[in-house]
């Protein structure tokens, strides 16, 4: 069992450090293809290593019984699939625009930067609350 918690780890690490570092990343105006690359980039990294992370405790806790938290480690891992298909091509139509100089797209993308950071700091403290309340 302690084998399965000290799997969260990683995810939990990997989750902190995109809300940490993507909070910096709302100063930027958004307005250059180069912010928007990177912030795209950053989202894209992040999508991975939340599916990779969450994977290794989804199987541990499985190992050792816990299907509940197994279970919620794979709708991690399903939602970060779905997001990144969806969450990434909208950005780079996005991206588009605002390299025609749509001030409607800047907006736009301000506002999915911001909900992709309020959806990872969610599934970081229902994650971080599961934990400490199922495992006192």
């Amino acid at each position: 069992m302690n084998a399965a918690l000290f799997s969260t780890i990683p995810l939990l690490l990997c989750m902190g450090y995109f809300f940490m570092g993507s909070l910096p990343l709302l100063i930027l105006k958004h307005d250059t293809p180069m912010d928007s690359r990177f912030i795209r980039g950053f989202f894209k990294t992040y999508y991975v290593a939340v599916m990779c992370a969450a994977t290794i405790p989804a199987v541990a806790f499985a190992l050792v019984g816990q299907l509940a938290f197994s279970a919620a480690m794979l709708a991690i891992v399903a939602l970060a699939l779905f997001l990144r298909k969806k969450i990434l091509p909208y950005m780079d139509g996005l991206r588009i625009r605002i390299e025609s100089e749509d001030s409607s797209a800047i907006t736009d993308f301000r506002r999915i930067h911001i909900a992709g950071m309020a959806v990872n700091f969610v599934q970081l403290a229902v994650l971080i609350w599961g934990l400490f309340h199922f495992f006192r």
